[in-house]
């Protein structure tokens, strides 16, 4: 347990920041989530739309910090892959 008053406020500060980023990480893995049982129905459409609406929290999460920038970056690429790919 922290004694000092700077390690407390240390701690006070990391679980704010772990609170923000699971819910950022979660929020994010749900949009993929949506746009993987679009893929998986065969729906085009609702795909690309998933895609869209899940782009800025996977670019977002690259930018703070959550996961590397280029991850980010494979992730939707490989996302757009396979929705180009339902025929």
């Amino acid at each position: 347990m922290a004694n000092l008053s700077s390690s407390k406020k240390m701690v006070r500060k990391i679980e704010k920041r772990t609170a923000r980023n699971r819910d950022q990480r979660s929020k994010m893995r749900t949009f993929i989530r949506r746009v993987d049982e679009a893929i998986a129905s065969g729906d085009k459409g609702a795909a690309e739309t998933a895609l869209r609406e899940a782009q800025p929290y996977i670019a977002r999460a690259g930018r703070k910090g959550l996961m590397h920038k280029k991850t980010a970056s494979r992730k939707v690429s490989r996302l757009s892959k396979k929705i180009s790919a339902i025929v």
